[in-house]
């Protein structure tokens, strides 16, 4: 199977890109049926068993009617993905996790699971072998608080009154993530309340707990010792200082926490438009007492069920959507394949102009009160939170798609403010993150709070190099100021086998892609050491049947290098995608990793992948895009096409 490709080339070059532009074609064919009529795309965006129990358990939380039905269906999704270890792990085929399978497991009670069926006695015991549900992360331990079954004493305290802080003040939730930041402000309140869940069918999990007082293993941090000897004794003066807050100053702070909720509602998208921030403003509001059908908690509730997948037997609840991100790197994949397929491109930009924000100024004005709002959003509406990943790669394909398909000047405007805002966020150090500017307080993930260190945003390689692609797409010399500081940063965060590490997808094959397409819309080929060295690194992962794949293992904190892993459609097309970057074109890894692709076709024209291959928080959260194995490998295959026909080494788009 390896030496097939090179054989073939040397024989009949002309019958190896006939059967490719044949896949292609079949490929952007079922692609283009996907499309909705108002010109957009949306796929199904999949995370592990927490967000479809949680949502069973906020039901219980406010009391709401029965629906059978849907938690017939939810049970049997998470049924199905109880891993053979008797939990649940985060991703597809990974280890046991402590904290999803607490909640699957009190989730399949709730809905009238026996807990002396086989299914729930392996997750019982799993989860009593692995120190029981008290040694679940903060955000699991938060839940059985709320569901009486622990103590609030369990938990780390963060006073709501933190909400009335200076923004000098070193803990204050500006210096968070975006994430945090909307997650934690209704949390506040629930927790400043000692909420307590409604339960109405009075379930509880007590034999999930572990009586013996079990010695902690010692675990590999992301904390650093002195600045968590620090918070944690901060911490305990906070939790017995919680009782004697002044009530009016504590009535302030909740106040406060509310206007911060309500002014981003984002109607039926919800707040920050993830899943445990619009959780947590449902509770929050019922905590309050607002009723049912008040206006912010009946929007609030709504967001929710808007997350729904729902099937004939199965159903489960995303943690987003992301119809933009789809959109907009379908429009992309397309304008690769060319011919009839870009013809859909046009309405797919129609659809995402006029979701540009351009009048909120979000929270990252904080930090950037002097740049006009100008991004788009990875969600159908986020005002006060769009991203520079979604916002460069909006941009390029706009700009792409006026000189390829003739556009005019109908998105000049739109390319025009997308590119301000993103260069008008770069920080510090020559990078951009998701969300904000030099969100780099590091300190803040040592808080007792933060188990999951994942409470900021700070600049990474993968969303870098997607604002280096655009801007040199755009025509950025790379040797201005903020280019010369973007590649700069860029080349400083390559690692020593020359991968990059990928924030956003999994994980070192993502963040080499991201980084060599930006590398090469700069100007660079591989006579340049960090692009060789990043081509040569993915070339030795290679995997003997053609394809590249790598496991969400790969972002454990004592990571000692690359381990092999059997290969998936997306990560395939990223490689390859970044070796055509490097000018690599005619490397025979290349023929062989185009060669699997062609041999993994299915019946339909795409490609199948369980595997999850997106990032949502390292170690913590893992995404399964289902897009992603559609049409990534479509671009992959499209661009081998067109570098062939054209005799041409050099990629010419910033992605």
């Amino acid at each position: 199977m390896n030496d097939a490709p090179g054989e073939l080339l040397a024989r009949n070059d002309d019958a190896w890109l006939d059967g490719i532009e044949a896949g292609i074609g079949r490929a952007a064919e079922a692609l283009r049926a996907q499309q909705r009529e108002d010109g957009h795309w949306v796929f199904e965006l999949e995370a592990d068993a927490t967000i479809p129990a949680e949502y069973i358990l906020l039901r219980q939380h406010l009391g709401e009617p029965e629906d059978t039905e849907l938690e017939r269906k939810i049970g049997n999704y998470l049924r199905r993905i109880q891993g053979e270890h008797g939990g649940w792990p985060l991703f597809h085929g990974g280890a046991f996790d402590i904290s999803a399978s607490v909640k699957a497991y009190f989730c399949l009670k709730m809905i009238g699971d026996d807990p002396d069926a086989p299914h729930m006695a392996r997750a019982r015991a799993a989860i009593l072998a692995h120190g029981g549900a008290g040694r679940a992360n903060v955000f699991t331990r938060i839940l059985l608080c709320l569901f009486g079954e622990l103590s609030w004493k369990r938990v780390p305290t963060i006073p709501v009154e933190m909400i009335l802080l200076p923004r000098w003040f070193p803990v204050h939730i500006s210096r968070m993530s975006y994430w945090a930041r909307t997650v934690l402000v209704p949390l506040l309140v629930l927790q400043a309340m000692r909420v307590r869940a409604r339960n109405p069918r009075g379930v509880r999990i007590q034999e999930l707990f572990v009586r013996a007082r079990l010695r902690r293993r010692r675990a590999r941090t992301h904390q650093q010792r002195g600045w968590a000897m620090l918070f944690g004794a901060i911490d305990r003066v906070l939790t017995e200082a919680d009782p004697v807050w002044p009530r009016p100053l504590r009535q302030r702070a909740i106040a406060r926490c509310v206007s911060f909720v309500t002014e981003r509602l984002n109607g039926e998208d919800g707040l920050g438009a993830i899943y445990p921030a619009m959780a947590n403003a449902v509770m929050m509001y019922d905590a309050l007492g607002y009723p049912p059908d008040h206006p912010d908690r009946a929007i609030a509730r709504q967001s929710i069920e808007k997350l729904l997948v729902i099937r004939e037997d199965e159903a489960y609840c995303q943690p987003c959507v992301s119809p933009v991100w789809d959109t907009a790197l379908v429009t992309h994949t397309l304008l690769e394949v060319g011919g009839e397929s870009a013809a859909a491109v046009p309405r797919a930009l129609d659809w995402l102009r006029p979701l540009q924000e351009l009048e909120v100024r979000g929270d990252w004005a904080e930090q950037r009160p002097h740049v006009r709002p100008g991004g788009w959003a990875f969600q159908y509406r986020n005002a006060y939170y769009p991203d520079l990943d979604d916002t460069a790669v909006v941009v390029m394909a706009m700009d792409r798609a006026r000189h390829q398909l003739g556009l005019g000047e109908v998105h000049d405007e739109a390319i025009a403010r997308g590119a301000e805002w993103t260069e008008g966020l770069q920080s510090g150090n020559g990078g951009w993150g998701a969300f904000d500017a030099d969100n780099v307080h590091d300190y803040l993930n040592n808080i007792p709070f933060a188990d999951h260190g994942a409470l900021l945003d700070p600049p990474t390689a993968d969303v870098s190099a997607r604002c280096i692609g655009m801007m040199a797409q755009l025509g950025e010399a790379p040797d201005s100021p903020r280019m010369r500081a973007a590649i700069d940063y860029l080349e400083r965060e390559q690692e020593e086998d020359g991968s990059w590490f990928g924030r956003w997808g999994v994980n070192y094959i993502y963040g080499t892609w991201s980084a060599m397409i930006a590398l090469n819309a700069a100007g660079f080929d591989a006579t340049r050491p960090s692009v060789r060295r990043g081509a040569d690194w993915l070339i030795s992962i290679q995997n003997a049947d053609g394809g590249w794949g790598e496991d969400c293992e790969s972002y454990r904190l004592d990571y000692r290098g690359y381990e092999p892993f059997p290969s998936t459609a997306s990560q395939t097309a990223w490689a390859l995608l970044a070796l055509m970057a490097a000018g690599e074109v005619d490397h025979p890894a290349v023929a062989r990793g185009i060669a699997w692709l062609r041999d993994m076709q299915d019946e339909t024209g795409l490609w199948q992948q369980d595997a999850y291959t997106g990032g949502g928080f390292p170690r913590v959260f893992y995404l399964r895009y289902h897009g992603y194995p559609k049409f990534f490998p479509l671009w992959a295959m499209a661009r081998y096409r067109n570098l062939r026909q054209g005799n041409a080494t050099r990629v010419l788009h910033g992605m």
